[in-house]
């Protein structure tokens, strides 16, 4: 990374729109990823956008009905002097899983802070789709991602492989079936 991880303002505006409610195939697949990876312990963490927390809040239930144990749920703001105190604490309690939700530009920022300043791991790491997008990986760019992987909006599933997004078309599984991600 260069000198700081902080985003142009002007980047982190033009993303800052593409927030979306989350679908309950998206949902199912995030938790279906997480309890695939036989995680017990998750820190969930999300922009303060009204989606993104409605995503988290319904997350943690999901997952806590399961008998799993959410360690602690950090937001992050859009806009910020720094993310640092948000992503110490995102990562401190060493999850088996993190999940994050958006929208992309506070996720970008927070994310390049991680990268940046913790011990935090993308490939231990589920998101929701908002976050699964050209757009939103390439503010922080994928190759600083590998492993980051997530749930399409219709219950599918992307990753980040290989400095690649991954995703597949909407009822035509390509390059993610043969990748193993449907």
């Amino acid at each position: 990374m260069t000198a700081s991880p902080r985003l142009p303002a002007g980047l982190v505006r033009r993303a800052a729109d593409a927030d979306a409610d989350v679908a309950e195939a998206e949902l199912d697949r995030v938790a279906e990823l997480a309890l695939r990876r036989d995680a017990r312990t998750v820190t969930i963490g999300h922009g303060r956008s009204a989606a993104a927390a409605e995503a988290a809040a319904a997350f943690a239930r999901r997952w806590e009905d399961q008998g799993r144990i959410v360690l602690d749920v950090v937001t992050w703001p859009e806009e910020a002097a720094s993310w640092l105190r948000h992503a110490i604490r995102f990562a401190a309690a060493n999850p088996d899983l993190w999940v994050m939700a958006g929208p992309p530009g506070g996720w970008a920022q927070m994310t390049r802070r991680l990268l940046w300043s913790t011990p935090w791991e993308p490939g231990r790491t589920i998101a929701f789709a908002v976050l699964g997008t050209e757009r939103a990986v390439g503010l922080v760019g994928a190759g600083n991602l590998s492993g980051l992987t997530g749930a399409t909006a219709w219950g599918g599933t992307w990753a980040v492989r290989d400095g690649q997004l991954i995703r597949p078309r909407r009822g035509r599984p390509g390059r993610a079936c043969a990748a193993g991600l449907t």
